[in-house]
């Protein structure tokens, strides 16, 4: 009897032991095919296999945060990356949401250094003395403006901070101008061939659509008042960045913004286990993540552990913990 009973015992402690013991195997879901945010799924998959090569995430393209807030919401993905922005406006329950989505965990932040953009047509800026975002609706200038499509958290910004300084779909039709909407890539596209006079977009500084517009066209960037700066913020969640003199070829002085950040995030069901075993893969592993990307270089185990609008899982938030990140 003492014997089976003890045997009963240790098979149940086997059994406890096998199932902490099993291997990741998650689903994540990001944004385009070749995106940044598909290379940070690559990332993350790679980061959990040197941990354990049994473990896999598995990535899912979609069409970004909104998109990948309502998987999450839904219990229909593991993981998501998402913008800190779109969190705000999920945990809100405001459009495109319905209602609130609070079931969301964070495991980390992946970046806050996608600052928002305002390129303008050099030959208006100049023309029409634009300097700053809130020139435009005083200087009567027939612009038209370039904006991501809807659906995309840096087109709700972007016109938040042309509320706030008075630039409105009105406004610009009554001066000959319109809000276009395209996204990044075909932005720079219009801008040079003359069919928009100013583009906006929330990304890295240099991104590779920057890049093109700063080298096939004469723009300047320009700067936004702390006052818009302030209000983004405190709206959408998001934060301030410096974009440094000259990044651009005609920027000559640094110019504050607001700056956009991504999560990675779970579920409030992913087990305490699965989300510790994630968190320390990633402390552990980060230069799989790092590698991804150029931009991505900025990555540290301090900035994976900073605290954001959801509240971490807390099994990620023990390892953090554990590796003395967090208190």
């Amino acid at each position: 009897m003492q014997l089976t009973a003890l045997a009963m015992a240790m098979g149940l402690a086997v059994s406890a032991t096998a199932v902490q013991a099993q291997s990741l195997n998650l689903t994540l879901s990001g944004g385009n095919p070749g995106g940044l945010w598909s290379l940070l799924g690559a990332g993350v998959d790679r980061a959990v296999q040197v941990a354990d090569s049994s473990a896999v995430v598995t990535y899912q393209a979609t069409g970004g945060g909104f998109a990948n807030i309502g998987l999450l919401g839904g219990g229909r993905t593991d993981l998501g990356i998402v913008h800190d922005a779109e969190v705000q406006l999920a945990l809100e329950g405001e459009e495109p949401f319905r209602s609130p989505i609070t079931n969301m965990r964070a495991i980390g932040y992946m970046y806050n250094w996608a600052p928002m953009h305002f390129f303008l047509d050099r030959s208006v800026a100049e023309q029409y003395d634009i300097d700053s975002l809130d020139d435009i609706a005083s200087s009567g200038a027939p612009i038209r403006i370039g904006i991501n499509r809807s659906g995309n958290i840096t087109s709700n910004i972007a016109l938040m901070m042309f509320e706030l300084v008075g630039v409105t779909d009105e406004s610009l039709a009554a001066a000959g101008g319109q809000f276009v909407r395209a996204g990044a890539n075909e932005q720079g596209e219009l801008l040079q061939d003359g069919r928009l006079d100013m583009i906006t977009n929330g990304i890295f500084i240099n991104h590779s659509s920057f890049r093109a517009v700063d080298t096939n066209a004469d723009v300047v960037l320009l700067s936004i008042p702390q006052e818009v700066i302030d209000a983004t913020n405190e709206r959408f969640g998001t934060g301030q960045m410096t974009i440094p003199a000259g990044s651009y070829s005609n920027q000559e002085a640094d110019v504050n913004t607001v700056t956009l950040g991504a999560l990675l995030a779970a579920t409030d069901t992913l087990s305490n286990d699965e989300a510790h075993t994630l968190a320390m893969a990633l402390i552990e592993n980060l230069d799989e993540v790092r590698s991804v990307h150029s931009a991505m270089q900025q990555l540290s185990p301090e900035m994976l552990a900073t605290p954001s609008l959801l509240e971490f899982h807390p099994g990620a938030l023990q390892a953090y913990q554990e590796a003395g990140l967090s208190q």
